[in-house]
């Protein structure tokens, strides 16, 4: 079994691809190592992946491209003959879709469809593509559940991801390709983004400078820990959607559908107030951060909170990484890579 995991480079698909090259499951990394947050750490992820596939020539191939390049797409389909697609490339990042939305039209939406119309030309067994939280918008009934709607999106970011959601959905229905969505709540974790909370408040803390702590600091996020996100996408690999038989088309169920498509929170389901996790860091680090206190960004919500019984049911598991051990992980990873 191949496997191609787009995204490969960054953050959630670089420990994917790591630990499938681990178990000895040949992965095709596909990625355009775009410029959005420092190339040199994307570099650094993929050096890592092949360093780890040294003595196996055979476990990681690498195709440097860009999802919104049909013809790359359709060349990497016919060569390498994946079974399974983990589609972890996007533009990522809420407030930078207001800045830059056509780089979210492209990538998202474009992009997208070219992996479809690829899984259609070549009889994939399973497609497991990249949602967001986000996707829930204006929702402010808690906890999240895959079966709330998602019709109010409040960013370019989050209409993207319900748009892949939709387009996923046309191609389970029309070609009987299984496909499964993952709506990911605030991942963190060791070789994290540069532009996530967690390494900005880290660098930040350690240079002595000041951090922006937005709506006052009365924020609330569903924090999920690297290693339990991999977990769960190991094990979705290995169970492909289904059709539910007790689809009522009369008074559907947004989660699930007559065609093999599954949505699927993936959550710690263990919301924390956004200053409790400053706290985690200033501890770990030993030191204290000087908080600039701002009103709330435009596009951003003030909490998240996710219902993952869903997904446990699915694959007899369940996010449950603690904040601290999370954080303690991150800190080690940061410092040992810039030398602190």
């Amino acid at each position: 079994m191949t496997v191609l995991i787009t995204g490969a480079a960054g953050f959630i698909g670089f420990h994917l691809s790591k630990r499938l090259i681990e178990d000895s499951i040949p992965v095709i990394g596909f990625d355009n190592l775009n410029p959005y947050y420092d190339p040199k750490l994307k570099k650094a992820r993929l050096n890592h992946l092949k360093e780890l596939a040294r003595k196996n020539k055979y476990l990681f191939k690498f195709v440097n491209g860009d999802l919104i390049d049909q013809q790359v797409v359709k060349d990497t389909f016919k060569k390498y003959q994946p079974k399974k697609v983990v589609n972890l490339a996007a533009q990522a990042g809420v407030r930078y879709s207001i800045e830059n939305p056509s780089a979210y039209i492209q990538t998202n939406i474009v992009g997208f469809g070219n992996i479809l119309e690829g899984c259609r030309e070549n009889n994939i067994d399973h497609l497991i593509y990249a949602s967001s939280s986000s996707v829930y918008g204006g929702n402010e009934s808690m906890p999240y559940s895959e079966k709330d709607s998602v019709d109010h999106p409040i960013s370019l970011y989050a209409a993207s991801k319900k748009s892949n959601e939709l387009m996923a959905h046309t191609y389970s229905h029309l070609y009987k390709i299984p496909t499964t969505g993952l709506r990911f709540f605030t991942v963190y974790g060791p070789w994290g983004r540069p532009d996530m909370a967690l390494f900005i408040f880290t660098k930040s803390i350690i240079n002595n400078e000041p951090i922006n702590v937005f709506n006052n600091g009365q924020m609330i996020r569903d924090f999920t820990y690297i290693d339990d996100i991999v977990e769960s996408l190991k094990r979705i690999l290995n169970k492909p959607a289904i059709p539910d038989n007790s689809f009522d088309q009369k008074n559907p169920n947004p989660s699930t559908s007559w065609a093999p498509y599954k949505v699927f929170n993936i959550g710690n389901s263990n919301p924390t107030p956004l200053l409790d996790y400053i706290n985690a860091i200033e501890n770990e680090l030993g030191l204290t951060a000087k908080k600039l206190f701002l009103p709330m960004q435009l596009g951003d919500v003030t909490a998240t909170e996710s219902d993952s019984n869903e997904l446990e049911s699915w694959i007899n598991f369940k996010p449950n990484t603690s904040i601290k051990y999370g954080v303690k992980k991150f800190i080690k990873w940061y410092k040992d890579f810039y030398g602190y």
